[in-house]
């Protein structure tokens, strides 16, 4: 009798590295879901905030401005809005917020920073930074500041051209002849085609020491800078530089 052949062993499926793999980083992803849902709110959340750079505010103005209550999510934090937000404080020129992982924001304010003292019609001077904002109300006049001799009040310079004149040429003397000036004025110069953006304000200096000079406009700055440095010193009471190599003294 015919023996008959033997059944074949049953087939066993192999898993491959891939397959294997996969699996493994789908457990790992809904393990790291499930530990975010449980954990993720509670621990990724503002728990302190800190504020630097602050000297005509306060931190406590800062933190309010920046509206970011302790226990927010800092994973839905919008840093540009919040600083955005700081930025609405008058006396803050610029803001950055950074996130602390895991439960910190740190934001760093810029203050602006007054050029000229302008005489307020009611008492008292208001200090104006470059752009023309009021940085700050002073009862008296501030000694380290040039007075701005315009009949405009403060709160209407804001992107003012001349004032952003002035500035320019504040900004430009020599830190010897910077240190002497008390006042500052401008006078505008006649629209015509030879009139260049630079010469349209022509800035007047008054010294302490009762000397004027007459600086022109934002040009040529190096040049007038190196001639005051030889007339300063002087008889002469009324300088004019604003056309460099030819100086009118009197």
């Amino acid at each position: 009798m015919t023996e008959a052949p033997p059944a074949p062993a049953p087939r066993t499926r192999r898993r491959t590295p891939w397959r294997a793999a996969f699996l493994a980083l789908a457990v790992v992803a809904v393990a790291g879901g499930v530990a975010w849902a449980l954990l993720g709110n509670r621990l990724l959340v503002v728990r302190s905030v800190t504020v630097t750079g602050t000297h005509l505010v306060t931190q406590a103005q800062v933190i309010a401005a920046a509206d970011v209550p302790l226990g927010t999510s800092l994973v839905g934090v919008n840093t540009g809005q919040v600083a955005r937000r700081v930025e609405t404080i008058r006396e803050v020129a610029s803001a950055t917020v950074a996130k602390d992982w895991p439960d910190h924001l740190a934001i760093t304010v810029h203050e602006r920073v007054p050029v000229v003292a302008v005489r307020m019609a009611g008492g008292g001077f208001d200090l104006v930074d470059p752009t023309g904002v009021i940085v700050r109300w002073s009862a008296t006049d501030p000694a380290r500041l040039p007075l701005y001799m315009t009949s405009v009040a403060g709160s209407a310079l804001h992107g003012d051209p001349a004032l952003a004149t002035v500035t320019a040429v504040l900004a430009e003397l020599s830190p010897a002849l910077s240190g002497q000036v008390a006042n500052v004025g401008v006078e505008q110069v006649a629209a015509g085609p030879g009139v260049t953006a630079s010469e349209a304000y022509q800035v007047l200096l008054g010294l302490r020491d009762g000397k004027t000079v007459m600086w022109g406009g934002t040009d040529s700055a190096a040049q007038k800078n190196r001639e005051l440095a030889i007339l300063i010193h002087g008889s002469a009471t009324y300088l004019d530089v604003s056309s460099p190599g030819t100086v009118v003294t009197r």
